[in-house]
């Protein structure tokens, strides 16, 4: 008897343990820092400033950069598996009549993975902190996605790659 519930008890925790890694695992993104994305192209820069209705949230200095796949997407109209497009987000900062560069807010990224990420047009979303790798990324389908999807004519990228 004894030996049964303590066979009963190691099982039931081994299950708890696989359950709890497999729900915490699904929470966490898994989609990595871009090391080196300001080695890629270069697709535009664009400022925001005060008064603009998407200041609070992104108002600065942006840079958008891209993979090869990205930027075969780019041309195209349509992304292939395996693009990364990153946002770089910076505090634009006035100095001797021009505005440069501050300090990082947010590096944004999404990633093509049409399998992975069905519910979000194909796209991973993840933002990292400054110049930390901590995600602020909380829920992709309403952080970011939710914005996304009016470009849906463009893949759900709202840049474009000045030639």
């Amino acid at each position: 008897m004894i030996k049964k519930a303590i066979l009963t008890v190691g099982l039931f925790a081994i299950a708890v343990l696989f359950l709890f890694s497999n729900i915490s695992g699904q929470s966490k993104p898994s989609d990595p820092y871009p090391e080196g994305y300001r080695k890629w192209a270069h697709v535009k820069s664009m400022l925001i400033l005060p008064g603009h209705p998407l200041y609070e949230a992104f108002g600065g200095i942006h840079h958008i950069y891209a993979n090869d796949k990205a930027m075969r997407g780019y041309r195209t109209g349509k992304f292939p598996d395996g693009s990364v497009i990153v946002f770089d987000l910076l505090e634009a900062k006035s100095e001797n009549n021009t505005y440069v560069e501050g300090a990082r807010k947010v590096v944004g990224v999404m990633y093509k993975d049409s399998k992975k990420f069905k519910n979000t047009g194909g796209w991973g979303f993840e933002a990292f902190k400054g110049d930390t790798k901590e995600r602020v990324v909380k829920n992709a389908e309403q952080d970011c996605f939710s914005c996304h999807a009016s470009q849906e004519a463009t893949d759900f990228v709202f840049s474009q790659y000045r030639k």
